[in-house]
């Protein structure tokens, strides 16, 4: 009897001629590690950890097929004969370890502008995309032919470069070749337009190329959406009879199937709280008209969910990308009864925060993601000489200072003044929308346990208990402003209080979301950072039943959440909890019941009465005392919050620096 705890998950399944090892397909995702539109050692080393992990196919990141698609410039180009060396390099890292690795040849269409390039967007038809709202060119039957003939040369070039096949992509979130294939998009008249038959004609002729260039032993995919989520764009039913079509061609091994475009693209890739395999009702019924192998996807995150969507037959393949950035282990984890300490993905999209702000891909939890070079968590740098260290602060910077300090060695004691682990995350997930963030800190929870780590709880710190140590990591955190200024007022930053902002009412965002403080029934939320943190106070006094007004000087609500993409999916939730919006807006002054601002272009006056408390969303304040009475006579280190107010990313990774440099 077999006492495999993921049986389907591990077993072998052919594609075309070739023999997948098990069924993790890693899918196809930006990294922003190419350069000079080929790929880096750090590209290399990336996939790499993802085959040694356990991954069984890897769909590399999409690729230029023409010079017109170029969203930025870490972008490769599938139609330069120079990839052919850079496949062949990419090809002897994952080959070893019995890994398929698939170029994805693509083309954004009209979802792109021309400022990298400074070519014009091409589209089948003059429809400008709602994201970067510029008029495409039509293109004419010669840029078509362009086009066929790009797919054609990244196939070539895929062969030449001993990659094991080609994924044939932009048929799904919205691009050029779904642009093609939808009504919504594609109101030509000529024989790529109008019928069913002539809207896949283009990809058709392009399948034709791809196959011709890589014969028959490499295998040849097609990435398809499932549901395109807009009214007027192609549904489940009717992708099933476009993948039938293609299918019945004989010149593909597999589909993989998404969902949405840049209309919705929270169909793309969701964040938390979305349901986990929330596309795969939609692929399930078309894999049940197909006999091709099917890849699946949509927030599959663990080994257990995998094995249950494919004894559903739901999908042949589990496709996960955001789940292998966050733990490029999974597979082996999962094989090899490990699977409780695969690191999850928790929803956060950094991931795409760090694309947005054209930096290498990361993760929110997981600092070696895309620095595998530098950061291999796999492998520690030694220590010379084992020191007893102290790690002051048990949030996430002190929590994986900690557990990297005690696995290189070092006698570690982490002390934190309450009564658990987790710091300010803990705090955040009091809101519906981020519970998946206790994966963050419980995950680090567990990893400690295993290490010989003393934690001393509800114990404040001071100098005189650090004396023994040889070296201090101070990782207090920071505490929430409530001066009521704005970055427009900076002479008033450090003065005097905006007027009744030192009001009993007041409170910080730290001491509402720690002290959860009687606020009556109506409350104000004064964001002035345009992050994550004012959209989940206003969440959470939301959800509480209280009526909320939040007032922010910037043009919109929580703009940072644009890098993450779901600025509209929270903006929505808010507003359905009755969340209502006041921009361009700074506060003059806080009475007992009463509010006023003014507006920043009119210097119009508005006042919100009846007010039973104000939250201030201004930022931190570093907790670094301890470290400047420490620093003059003890070796001591400054991390996370307590260097300066971020981001957890921020506080992880520098957690995992200092520890690896003690």
């Amino acid at each position: 009897m077999s006492t495999d705890p993921f049986p389907i998950l591990s077993s072998p399944l052919k594609i075309g001629n070739k023999l997948a090892r098990n069924r993790i397909w890693m899918t196809a995702h930006a990294t922003l590690l190419v350069k000079d539109h080929l790929f880096s050692d750090a590209h290399i080393a990336y996939y790499k950890a993802r085959a040694e992990g356990g991954a069984a196919v890897i769909t590399m990141e999409a690729m230029a097929t023409h010079p017109t698609t170029q969203p930025y410039k870490g972008k490769a180009f599938a139609f330069d004969p120079r990839m052919v060396p850079e496949y062949k390099k990419l090809a002897d890292a994952v080959h070893p370890y019995g890994t398929l690795l698939l170029s994805q040849p693509w083309h954004r269409g009209r979802q792109t502008n021309g400022i990298t390039n400074g070519l014009p967007v091409w589209a089948p038809s003059a429809i400008p995309c709602g994201v970067y709202r510029e008029m495409p060119h039509v293109m004419t039957s010669a840029d078509i032919n362009e086009i066929i003939e790009g797919y054609r040369l990244s196939a070539r070039y895929s062969r030449q470069g001993g990659l094991d096949g080609v994924e044939v992509h932009g048929m799904s979130h919205g691009y050029l070749l779904n642009q093609f294939l939808s009504p919504a998009t594609n109101f030509r008249g000529d024989h790529y337009g109008g019928s069913l038959v002539n809207r896949m004609r283009i990809v058709q002729e392009i399948l034709d190329a791809t196959r011709s260039e890589i014969g028959t032993e490499m295998i040849m995919g097609m990435r398809l959406n499932s549901d395109d989520g807009h009214e007027a764009g192609l549904k489940p039913d009717e992708w099933a009879d476009i993948a039938k079509e293609f299918e019945s061609t004989g010149l593909i091994d597999y589909i993989s199937f998404s969902h949405g475009t840049y209309i919705n693209r929270m169909l793309i890739y969701p964040t938390s709280p979305e349901e986990h395999g929330y596309q795969l009702n939609a692929t399930a019924l078309i894999r049940s008209k197909l006999t091709v192998p099917v890849v699946g996807v949509g927030r599959i995150t663990s080994p257990n969910e995998a094995e249950k969507w494919l004894a559903e037959k739901k999908c042949d393949f589990v496709g996960m990308a955001r789940a292998l950035v966050a733990d490029s282990n999974w597979g082996k984890k999962a094989f090899s009864g490990d699977d409780k300490k695969i690191r999850p993905c928790v929803g956060a999209n950094w991931c795409m925060s760090r694309i947005f702000a054209q930096a290498p891909l990361g993760c929110i939890h997981n600092p070696s993601a895309g620095q595998e070079q530098e950061l291999d968590e796999n492998h520690l740098p030694p220590i010379s000489k084992r020191k007893k260290i102290a790690v002051v602060g048990g949030g996430p910077a002190g929590m994986r200072a900690s557990w990297t300090l005690a696995r290189r060695g070092h006698q570690v004691t982490l002390f934190e003044a309450r009564h658990q682990l987790g710091g300010q995350v803990r705090w955040w997930t009091q809101a519906d929308s981020r519970k998946e963030l206790l994966g963050i800190v419980d995950w680090l929870n567990d990893r400690i346990k295993e290490e010989d780590v003393e934690v001393i709880l509800n114990h404040s710190v001071t100098s005189k208990d650090l004396e023994t140590f040889d070296e201090v990591v101070v990782a207090t955190g920071a505490t929430g402003l409530k001066h009521g200024w704005t970055m427009l007022r900076p002479e008033r930053w450090s003065g005097p209080c905006l007027p009744g902002a030192d009001n009993a009412n007041v409170y910080s965002y730290t001491e509402l979301l720690e002290h959860k403080p009687e606020l009556g029934s109506k409350v104000l939320v004064f964001d002035i950072m345009g992050g994550r943190q004012g959209a989940v106070v206003a969440e959470i006094l939301a959800q509480q039943g209280k009526q909320v007004i939040f007032v922010t000087q910037l043009s919109q609500p929580s703009p940072d959440l644009s890098s993450s993409r779901d600025w509209g999916k929270v903006h929505g939730l808010l507003k359905r909890l009755g969340v209502t919006f006041h921009v361009d807006c700074e506060l003059i002054k806080i009475q007992k019941n009463m509010v006023i601002a003014r507006d920043l272009y009119t210097d119009e006056q508005i006042k919100f009465e009846d007010i039973s408390a104000t939250i201030m969303v201004q930022g931190g304040s570093a907790n670094d005392q301890l470290f400047h009475e420490l620093v003059a006579h003890q070796p001591c280190h400054l991390i996370g919050d307590a260097m300066a107010q971020r981001r957890v990313n921020d506080a992880i990774n520098e957690g995992e620096l200092i520890a690896r440099k003690i």
